[in-house]
């Protein structure tokens, strides 16, 4: 069995491709459970974010896997494999590790990935899929993500895409005090750029979304006001600004609508961010040519302010990255020994029973119990030495250095320590039958 990453990222593939792939938010709970019920992998995590989606699990092979992947998307494979990523064992831990401290991001070293992770896990292990050896892998990506955020610079002077969206806004209108302000969604990142949009005083803040609880509850919290998502078309074009960041699989905002928006204006300019995957606003809107339209790809330039300080943290992240790789690897491989540990305990428990029995028969018929104490440590330790020693005097001259070696690590000897006299006696004590 082998552990495998496998996916895509905005390193391999343009927005178009990852909003294809891209699982709608809610739908990765029936996604794992389907892949579960088709017994493609033994464990499984699926995270799916606007810069990847990515599948990590135990299995035989990852080509099952990935035609899961496309055919759940109702993908043809052929459309995605030139963007696909598949990383096998050290490599794959190595590559989820970089994704949990943020060196795989966008915006190197932000920390959002972390909790997208993190709600990743919880979601498969709900599923329950998630076993001994991812449950293992997953945990000790957060250690690792902890080390690397407290332990270098990786975080220094991280420009959001929230600060970036603000940024953008600027550039276009004089003054962002005389700008309305439109959110479309009620998410975490529709949160977080509310709250760097409040910091710029616009005249007014609307947060529509579908759950019109939830709009009222951010608008509460950032002094504005909620509309449904239904009126959206109808209110658009009171905004100068709209930030959109949904889980539809649908665009919410369609050229058609964009246009009537800013007749409406009697085309005065609007700024949009559309920060979903897959897309909240057609990418024909961005042909009117009163609309400025950005996509998360768009603010890479800007997001990345500030990466040259981080980029100097990077070597340190990695070797702690590596060093804590082999700490998982050497934890890996020590599994495969449990099997023949259990055995050795077993036969060590076969042996204690036996020899207790024999004392207990001693005793019982009115033995001295120091010479029957004396009997059961001799006993004991005949038996337990008896295997190695008799592999030693059976093994032949090639293996037997490689042997000696073993076995003195393994009962922790120092052969200096062992003179001509005591290997004399220790033969006539294990002879060799």
């Amino acid at each position: 069995m082998q552990i495998f990453a496998l996916g895509l990222n905005h390193h391999t593939a343009p927005l178009a491709v990852r909003e294809r792939l891209a699982f709608p938010a809610g739908s990765i709970p029936a996604a794992l459970n389907d892949l579960a019920q088709r017994g493609l992998v033994n464990e499984a995590t699926l995270i799916s974010t606007c810069n990847r989606t990515e599948l990590y699990c135990t299995a035989q092979s990852p080509e099952a896997a990935i035609d899961w992947l496309a055919a759940h998307r109702n993908l043809p494979r052929r459309d995605i494999a030139p963007y696909l990523y598949t990383h096998v064992d050290e490599t794959a831990v190595r590559h989820l590790f970089r994704v949990a401290c943020g060196l795989d991001s966008m915006v190197l070293g932000e920390p959002q990935i972390l909790g997208q992770l993190k709600d990743a896990v919880r979601t498969a292990e709900q599923a329950g899929m998630v076993g001994t050896v991812l449950h293992k892998l997953l945990q000790k990506s957060f250690s690792v993500a902890k080390e690397v955020r407290s332990g270098t610079a990786i975080g220094a002077n991280i420009v959001s895409m929230a600060a970036a969206a603000v940024h953008l806004a600027a550039q276009i209108f004089e003054r962002m005090s005389d700008t309305k302000v439109l959110f479309v969604g009620a998410g975490e990142m529709i949160h977080l750029c509310a709250h760097h949009f409040t910091g710029a005083n616009p005249a007014r803040i609307t947060i529509a979304n579908r759950s019109l609880h939830r709009a009222h509850s951010l608008a509460a919290d950032i002094g504005g006001d909620a509309i449904a998502l239904e009126a959206l078309g109808d209110a658009l074009p009171q905004y100068d600004i709209v930030v959109a960041c949904t889980g539809s699989p649908l665009p919410l905002i369609g050229h058609g609508m964009a246009e009537r928006a800013l007749h409406a204006r009697r085309r005065r300019p609007m700024v949009m961010v559309d920060l979903a995957v897959p897309r909240d606003i057609e990418p024909e809107v961005a042909k009117l040519s009163d609309i400025f339209l950005y996509t998360v790809d768009d603010l890479s330039q800007i997001v990345n302010t500030g990466r040259g300080s981080r980029m100097a943290a990077v070597d340190d992240a990695e070797r702690i990255i590596a060093d804590q790789v082999a700490s998982f690897q050497h934890w890996l491989h020590s599994r495969e020994a449990v099997p023949t540990i259990r055995l050795l305990r077993d036969h060590a428990e076969h042996l204690r029973i036996s020899e207790l029995e024999r004392a207990q028969r001693l005793l019982a018929r009115g033995e001295d119990p120091l010479r029957v104490i004396e009997l059961l440590s001799h006993g004991l330790t005949n038996k337990l030495l008896h295997g190695p020693s008799h592999y030693l005097n059976r093994v032949d001259d090639q293996a037997l250095a490689q042997a000696q070696t073993a076995v003195q690590a393994m009962f922790q000897l120092d052969s200096r320590n062992l003179s001509d006299s005591d290997q004399s006696d220790a033969t006539k004590q294990f002879p060799d039958s």
